[in-house]
């Protein structure tokens, strides 16, 4: 499933873009939402690194919802150790996101939406050559990236 051609916002395009362009999906989530809330394009894109192909190719965590749970963290997470209610905010959030993608796609693993095993160096050139990066990847940085701007 290529990233469809529907109007999305500035955001959202500039994810997909990012996505595109040859970053990562934790990169292109986190860069194209962290600068409003004070994390600049450059931080954001270094921060995000270690979390594409579901941290670390490892298959856990989709990126693109690993970039979306850092901009909510940037938006909502608590700066005082005593402020439960920013805590707890940034949690009902961070669940909220999490469950609206799973019931999209029913699952947030990497490993499960791609159907393959990125910690395998075999196996991520299958998915290369499958065309999943290009296919479906897209989908899921836009779908994280939509539920981020309703969230945000």
């Amino acid at each position: 499933m290529r990233a469809d051609t529907t109007v999305h916002s500035d955001r959202v395009r500039a994810a997909l873009a990012r996505f595109e362009g040859g970053f990562n999906c934790a990169q292109a989530v986190c860069s194209a939402f962290g600068p409003p809330l004070g994390l600049d394009e450059r931080t954001a894109l270094r921060a995000a690194q270690a979390f594409g192909g579901g941290i670390a190719q490892r298959g856990e965590i989709c990126g693109a919802l690993a970039g979306a749970l850092i901009v909510l963290g940037l938006q909502y997470g608590k700066t005082e150790a005593a402020d439960d209610q920013s805590r707890d905010r940034t949690y009902t959030k961070a669940r909220e996101l999490l469950d609206r993608f799973r019931a999209r796609h029913g699952s947030c693993s990497c490993r499960a939406l791609i159907g393959y095993d990125l910690s395998e160096p075999s196996q991520r050139q299958a998915a290369r050559d499958a065309g999943i990066f290009t296919d479906r990847c897209p989908g899921f940085v836009r779908d994280a990236s939509e539920i981020l701007e309703s969230l945000v």
